[in-house]
Formats: structure tokens, C-alpha cells, sequence
């Protein structure tokens, strides 16, 4: 007779691997519900840019003020997508495919580039010998002592929360995804759909100029983007950059204590549960990646070992943005300051 499973690490919830099984049931799309969460976010931001743009007669600084608002259905609508890209939104692959597409063009994200990355990015969270996909350049303290002058500055600059949230989401968005990142040499279809996506969006920004010009660029369009990309990269930041996240290297690492212990659960308040589609529940999203967004509520209703495992509140999470180094002896995130404290 086999031994027992040993504990997963310090959750006494028993071995990541003989949970997952549990999640299948909750895998299947309600047709109905996906169309009504399409809608009820596609409308509202199309009803929003509308106002926005018809603000500009009254006053830019009031159409600005919508954009910002509406910058909460973009990041709902990246949420759809990227639902799609995990085949769980809709039950058909083509529709899946269709729709994230099309939002793609709205969030300025290649959906065939993104939902390649993105899936490597599943397959190697928390695996400190594959870094460097669909992830936040993280060095371990050791690494970053190690390196000279001029890269302990780039990368403490790069880490820096003004860089991070400000500036990296802008490169990303706006610039990066224009050409197949991380996929330059990996075939056709990522340069079709990266080149698609562009010339989908220089026709959409084209005709927002043709028919409202600069203004409805700069005061409509412009600060919902930025917004929206910025509060995308600290959802990501947050969900595997917190004190207590795994990272181990091959030999060590598995797929399911990699998604149950190094991806967070954000608890947010309600109406940020809304606009982020349950993001935060993302240690069960890395566990069962084809779970509707919409259904990873009743995991969490249904199983109160997944609902009180690693929370993780909106103020905890503002400590975190300091951190910036994986201290590998105390298994843990650390900022600059500590790290000079860790002995040599």
C-alpha cells in the first residue's frame, strides 16, 4: 500500500495535484451566461466612449473623466479575452477564437501572440531555470548581487513602481505587442495575427480621427488606454508578486504547487471583483485554466480549503510593489532594503 500524500507546503490542504481533479467540474461554459457577461460589458463601454465623445462639445476634462471610467469595462473586456484564449468562455473553439480576436483590437493585444505567451507563462510559473515568458523579470537575491554595477541599476530601475506601472505599461501595449514578442521566429500565424491586429487598429484609430480628429484621440480614447494597461500590469504584477509566492527550480518545481502557491488570491472588494471578472482568484486559474471566470465563485463556495488559502487583501497588496528579489533560503520576495540585510 502506497503512503499518504504528504501536506502541501504550510496549507495543510493536502498535495496540489490530488485537488485538482475536483476542479473539472466546474470547466463547462453556461452558453447563456457568457453572452449576458459579453454584453453587459461590451455595451456599457460602447454607451461610455460614446458619452465621452459627445462630452468633447461641453468640456474635454469631462470626456477625460468618462475615458477613465471607462477604462474599467477595457480591462473586462481583456478579461473576456483572455478567458477566450484558454478555450473557457465560450464551449467552441471558433467562437472562443472569433471573439478574442475582435477584443484583441480594443485591447491593443495580438490575440494569437498573446494566447501562445500567455499559455507558456502557465506552463512555467514559478520555474526559476524558464523565466523570461509572459512574466515580470524577477532576479533571485544571489543573481542580482552578482551582476555588475550597471545591471544592478537597470534592474532596480526597471522594478521601480513608476517604471513598472507607468512606463512598462505603455511599451507593452503600445508598442511591444505590434510585432509577435517572444514568437518572432515561430512561424507565420503570430506575424499574421500581430500584423492583422495592427492594421485592424491603425483602421479603427483612422477612422476616430476621420470623424472626430485629434481631440477624440487625445481626450476619448487615450486616457482610457493608458489606465486600462496600467491597472492590467499591476492585476498581473499582484498575482504572482506577493511575499509568499513559490519559486523553484526544475528539479524542485511542479505545475500544480507552482499555480496553488506562487499565484495569489486578491481579495477584492465586490464591485473590483466585477470590473477585474474574478481575476484575483487566481490560484485556482492557474490550477484549471479552462474554468469560466464566472464559475470560479462557486469554487470558492464549494470548497473552503481553495477560499482561505493564501488571501491576499487590496491593502496587503500595496506592500507588495516594493518587493523586488526572490530570496532563495527564506523562500520569499524581498525588497532591496531587506535584501542588504540577508547575509552574503
Amino acid at each position: 500500500m502506497s503512503p499518504a500524500p504528504e501536506p502541501d507546503r504550510a496549507s495543510g490542504l493536502g498535495p496540489a495535484d490530488a485537488r485538482t481533479p475536483r476542479l473539472a467540474a466546474y470547466r463547462t461554459p453556461i452558453p447563456s451566461r457568457s453572452r449576458v457577461e459579453l454584453a453587459v460589458t461590451a455595451i456599457p463601454f460602447a454607451a461610455i466612449f460614446a458619452l465621452s465623445w459627445a462630452a468633447l462639445s461641453v468640456s474635454p476634462w469631462i470626456s477625460v473623466a468618462l475615458s477613465l471610467a471607462n477604462a474599467a469595462f477595457v480591462v473586462r473586456l481583456f478579461m473576456i479575452q483572455h478567458d477566450c484564449g484558454h478555450g473557457a468562455f465560450f464551449g467552441a473553439r471558433a467562437w472562443n477564437d472569433r471573439v478574442g480576436r475582435i477584443i484583441g483590437v480594443l485591447t491593443l493585444t495580438p490575440y494569437d501572440v498573446w494566447r501562445r505567451t500567455h499559455a507558456i507563462h502557465h506552463a512555467t510559473t514559478g520555474n526559476l531555470d524558464r523565466r523570461g515568458t509572459g512574466d515580470i523579470p524577477t532576479l533571485t537575491v544571489a543573481e542580482y548581487r552578482a551582476k555588475p554595477l550597471l545591471g544592478r541599476v537597470l534592474y532596480r530601475l526597471v522594478r521601480h513602481p513608476a517604471v513598472l506601472f507607468g512606463i512598462v505599461p505603455f511599451y507593452s501595449f503600445f508598442l511591444q505587442n505590434r510585432i509577435p514578442a517572444g514568437l518572432l521566429r515561430s512561424g507565420r500565424r503570430y506575424w499574421a495575427s500581430a500584423l492583422g491586429t495592427d492594421a485592424a487598429i491603425l483602421i479603427m484609430l483612422g477612422s476616430l480621427y476621420l470623424l472626430g480628429g485629434v481631440p477624440v484621440l487625445f481626450f476619448v480614447y487615450l486616457p482610457m488606454m493608458l489606465l486600462a494597461a496600467s491597472t492590467g500590469m499591476w492585476l498581473f504584477y499582484i498575482q504572482h508578486q506577493f511575499e509568499e509566492t513559490s519559486w523553484d527550480g526544475d528539479t524542485e518545481w511542479s505545475l500544480q504547487d507552482a499555480a496553488l502557491h506562487g499565484s495569489s488570491h486578491y481579495v477584492l472588494p465586490p464591485v473590483l471583483r466585477w470590473i477585474t471578472a474574478n481575476i484575483g482568484v487566481h490560484h485556482i486559474h492557474h490550477l484549471a485554466s479552462r474554468i469560466p471566470f464566472y464559475r470560479l465563485p462557486e469554487v470558492l463556495r464549494d470548497h473552503e480549503e481553495f477560499a482561505s488559502a493564501g488571501r491576499l487583501t487590496l491593502r496587503d497588496s500595496l506592500r507588495c510593489a516594493s518587493l523586488a528579489l526572490w530570496d532563495e533560503t527564506g523562500r520569499r520576495l524581498v525588497s532591496f532594503a531587506e535584501a542588504r540585510r540577508l547575509p552574503a
